[in-house]
């Protein structure tokens, strides 16, 4: 069952920050602490799991960090939202849990179909979409203003 943790808000806020700050070189997970503010405890493990996922690639080396492992059009909120959610449900045991007849046979069917609703929209909403999200808010890009077009 989805929840906002965390995690969750944190791989999201850090994979967007790959998207809208990338510039030539991979952005580093310092770099994402100091612009968002998440502890390195928490995006480490995130951005590890985002590339196992298929969601980031990992950037070797002194100048290394992470990029996005394909066009951030291409990437939904509601794959990252998997991710994370598959990396948590080992604590979620809600179709285990005891429950009144109320429950199981009302209640919880209600929340899985919402879940289902929520988790369609998300699936639409993209990293691009919240990039330009961004862009129109006026949050400057640190990767575009660091391009130099001198010839």
């Amino acid at each position: 069952m989805l929840r906002l943790s965390k995690k969750m808000l944190f791989a999201i806020e850090a994979v967007l920050d790959i998207a809208y700050h990338a510039g030539p070189e991979p952005v580093q997970s310092r770099e994402i602490t100091r612009r968002q503010g998440i502890p390195r405890r928490y995006l480490e493990q995130a951005l590890q799991t985002l590339v196992r996922e298929g969601i980031l690639v990992g950037v070797r080396g002194p100048r290394g960090g992470y990029r996005l492992a394909r066009e951030r059009r291409r990437i939904s909120i509601g794959d990252i939202v998997r991710v994370v959610r598959d990396m948590e449900s080992a604590n979620d045991l809600i179709e285990s849990t005891p429950g009144s007849e109320l429950g199981h046979k009302v209640v919880r069917p209600v929340w899985q179909e919402l879940h289902g609703e929520l988790m369609r929209r998300l699936d639409r909403l993209t990293v691009d979409d919240l990039c330009n999200r961004a862009n129109e808010t006026g949050i400057k890009s640190e990767g575009r203003q660091n391009l130099d077009f001198t010839i």
